[in-house]
């Protein structure tokens, strides 16, 4: 019999919007269990697991039970060799996500997801924040959701990656999609991304990686970037996590955005991340 999102123990953080998991064990999840965390995560968008024991053998085990896993990064290396999968988010290596984003949408294809472990700890701050871009784009007035539905926006990774691809890496970076990185050209996808497992759509452009808006002028690009980017990071639209040892978070990229906060001073944090292959973003029909 097939797990469903009740069989799991649901905490909800919000009405529509992440949940804690209880009384599972990550590590030693049936099959049942993992289609159900499958099918909570496109419903809830970010769920996160206490007091869990997973390292990084069990961290990639896991997001291959979920999906096909990516490399690391299309750009930065694994956390070792024998982990190509993981990337080392640290602190003391400049591993930082203070800007709002979601991951790699450089790419012709970001990734589906993300599971995020916790390695070191500072003693306090380093939360991370999500916000929900579905439900930012159905609390948009309806004049403007018309107004954004057929946008196309251009990602850039070259303004955080760029140097490191080229001086820190010589110009080569890891196989994604089948091919070798060696340089990152721009990309385009929607404005607004319909998810393609739930119809729905959302705000699919993020300060870290969007430069503009195709087909209008620098200011209106600008102002409507702007528009959308306060409204998407609303508190309504966010739900804040804690780190303890042991947690474990996993959200949708292809419906979400996130923040961490770098409020820790000269103290380390270190978090471990894999991502599933996406697809290729799909805008509303014109």
């Amino acid at each position: 019999m097939t797990a469903t999102l009740t069989e799991l123990q649901l905490e909800p953080l919000g009405p529509h919007f992440g949940a804690v998991v209880h009384g599972l064990d990550l590590a030693s999840a049936t099959d049942e269990e993992v289609l159900a965390v499958r099918a909570a995560l496109v419903d809830r968008k970010v769920l996160f697991f206490r007091d869990q024991r997973l390292d990084d053998d069990g961290q990639v085990d896991l997001g291959r039970r979920i999906g096909e896993l990516t490399a690391s990064h299309p750009v930065v290396g694994g956390v070792d060799a024998d982990h190509p999968e993981v990337y080392a988010l640290d602190s003391a290596d400049n591993g930082f996500a203070d800007v709002w984003h979601t991951d790699v949408t450089f790419m012709k294809r970001p990734p589906l997801g993300s599971i995020l472990r916790a390695v070191t700890l500072p003693p306090s701050g380093g939360d991370t924040n999500w916000a929900d871009a579905q439900l930012a784009y159905e609390s948009l007035t309806p004049a403007v959701q018309r107004l954004v539905d057929g946008l196309t926006a251009v990602h850039d990774g070259n303004r955080e990656f760029g140097y490191y691809l080229a001086q820190r890496r010589g110009g080569q970076g890891n196989e994604w999609d089948g091919e070798l990185v060696t340089r990152l050209d721009p990309v385009e996808h929607p404005v607004i991304r319909v998810h393609p497992e739930t119809g729905r759509k959302g705000i699919f452009v993020n300060p870290g990686f969007t430069s503009h808006i195709t087909g209008v002028s620098e200011f209106e690009s600008r102002a409507i970037l702007d528009l959308l980017y306060a409204h998407l990071t609303k508190p309504e639209h966010i739900v804040r996590h804690r780190w303890r040892t042991g947690d474990v978070a996993m959200w949708d990229n292809r419906s979400t955005a996130h923040y961490a906060n770098r409020d820790y001073g000269t103290q380390r944090r270190v978090m471990h991340r894999i991502t599933l292959r996406g697809d290729i973003p799909i805008g509303p029909p014109r």
